[in-house]
């Protein structure tokens, strides 16, 4: 059981978590309705993305054998046939859409028909594509706040998109640069890292870093986000700044982007300035009575 979750990558089901973006900030976390509303959201993007995980696997097989890490993979070291990974594949296609069937609506099933559609072009060959590779992988964050959104009614706010496009960018680039470097030190070639190089991509983190954290100030400055929080968000700053920065030395310095989700359950530090930053956000939208 345990190598068809490894398969399915449970452990990345955290990157769905932003199906909750919309019902948290917009102060309904405690409303009932709308959090299951949001919980069958965050199951069918579960279900949908590990069927595209199963599918990335399965067309990269003969890579991932040769990688010193993802040659443990389920289907990369044989424990796990492929007949049987395609069984897995096709249920979890048919749960994702009676899940749709029973609970979304018209626009819920269109973005995840878009996300679905786009990601087997990724796998198979968008990927190969650079820069619009990691667009592919931005705008898959965005859908999954987008489907929070309209399986609450909640509308998403335009500095909401903005800053979940911009955030997954950062994290496909430095998940680029770290499969770079680690390509050149096993003096491997990789197709799908043709059209990068580090000084580009040192380059373009650099610029999306300072796009995110430009548009954060934006957003806590702005009169009605003041009014819908408080004057006192503006001191959320710092955890986002800090963040940022901890998040290039991370890139930078000790080279460990290559995985995102890998970072964030590691890195103490990083998970104490977002837990900060959600507290203050908790604290700010359903605790604060003297708007």
């Amino acid at each position: 059981m345990q190598h068809y979750i490894k398969l399915m990558r449970v452990n990345q089901w955290v990157k769905n978590l932003f199906v909750f973006l919309p019902l948290f900030f917009s102060g309904n976390l405690l409303n009932i309705d709308l959090f299951i509303e949001s919980f069958y959201g965050f199951l069918i993007f579960s279900f949908v993305a590990s069927s595209i995980y199963i599918i990335n696997d399965y067309v990269d097989i003969e890579k991932d054998q040769k990688h010193p890490e993802k040659k443990n993979r389920p289907l990369a070291s044989g424990k796990i046939s492929k007949n049987k990974a395609l069984i897995l594949f096709f249920g979890l296609v048919i749960i994702t859409s009676l899940l749709i069937f029973y609970f979304a609506n018209v626009k819920v099933t269109l973005l995840v028909a878009v996300y679905f559609l786009m990601n087997i072009a990724y796998s198979f060959k968008l990927k190969q594509i650079a820069i619009l590779d990691v667009m592919i992988i931005a705008f898959g964050f965005l859908l999954r706040v987008l489907v929070g959104g309209y399986m609450t009614g909640i509308v998403v706010t335009d500095w909401t998109i903005l800053l979940v496009f911009d955030l997954a960018l950062i994290l496909a680039l430095g998940k680029r640069r770290g499969e770079l470097i680690n390509a050149d030190l096993e003096g491997v070639t990789r197709k799908s890292l043709d059209g990068y190089n580090l000084n580009f991509l040192n380059s373009a983190l650099s610029i999306t870093c300072t796009v995110a954290v430009i548009c954060y100030l934006m957003f806590i400055l702005a009169p009605d986000t003041q009014q819908k929080f408080h004057h006192y968000i503006i001191y959320t700053f710092v955890f986002v700044f800090a963040a940022v920065l901890r998040y290039l030395q991370q890139t930078f310095v000790y080279f460990k982007t290559e995985s995102p989700t890998k970072l964030i359950f590691k890195d103490h530090f990083l998970q104490l300035l977002i837990v900060l930053w959600g507290i203050s956000y908790v604290l700010l939208i359903y605790f604060n009575n003297g708007k």
